[in-house]
């Protein structure tokens, strides 16, 4: 199905208008491609992808925490007394909580930077993406380049590969929107906004 940018703007008027030509350039060039080819599926994959990335404004993760979000967001990494010191350091941040994990190396490496979130559906981790990277839709070396990850068109194409690589074009036929925010999160972090934009999308598409 092909999607425009009229209905995306009257399902979420919301929407970040500066990225959303090329937004609905490449969603209508690769859904197809990742099995995104029904109104359901394609109403689920929006809100999801709307959601993680801050209604498109963001494509790569937000890692600017207070003292207090680093406690609450990451409480198994920091002390009150290391949350501090690490406070609104992204780049230190990204080292700490990811290292040693997802194919990173340790903190000091640099890997948790370098491989942090970036994409629609946010990317993360060494090992994540090293099967991006060897994927047959991956068009830059982005083990060396990580950044491509966050720029038109891979920021959809890793959103699309991610979807159909964690099986969830079978969880939006189930119209699951618990699971695929599980998969996507690994929790159930925003579920209420993702469902009530899923709602919205799901009016646009005339899905009962």
């Amino acid at each position: 199905m092909i999607i425009t940018q009229s209905q995306l703007l009257r399902a979420v008027p919301e929407l970040y208008k500066p990225r959303l030509d090329e937004f609905v350039a490449s969603l209508n060039q690769w859904a197809v491609s990742f099995g995104i080819d029904s109104p359901l599926r394609m109403a689920h994959y929006l809100a999801q992808v709307i959601f993680e990335s801050q209604y498109l404004k963001r494509t790569d993760e937000n890692l600017n925490y207070s003292a207090d979000g680093l406690l609450k967001t990451f409480g198994r990494y920091f002390t009150s007394e290391t949350a501090r010191e690490y406070a609104r350091q992204p780049e230190r941040i990204a080292n700490r909580v990811y290292a040693s994990r997802m194919g990173n190396g340790p903190e000091a490496s640099g890997d948790g930077w370098r491989y942090r979130g970036r994409g629609f559906i946010m990317l993360t981790g060494k090992e994540n993406y090293t099967k991006f990277n060897n994927s047959d839709v991956c068009t830059e070396d982005v083990i060396r380049k990580p950044d491509e990850v966050m720029k038109f068109p891979l920021n959809q194409v890793v959103a699309g590969w991610f979807w159909e690589e964690h099986g969830l074009n079978a969880l939006a036929d189930a119209d699951d929107a618990d699971g695929i925010t599980r998969r996507i999160n690994g929790g159930t972090n925003g579920l209420a906004d993702r469902k009530f934009l899923l709602r919205r999308f799901k009016k646009e598409f005339g899905i009962k």
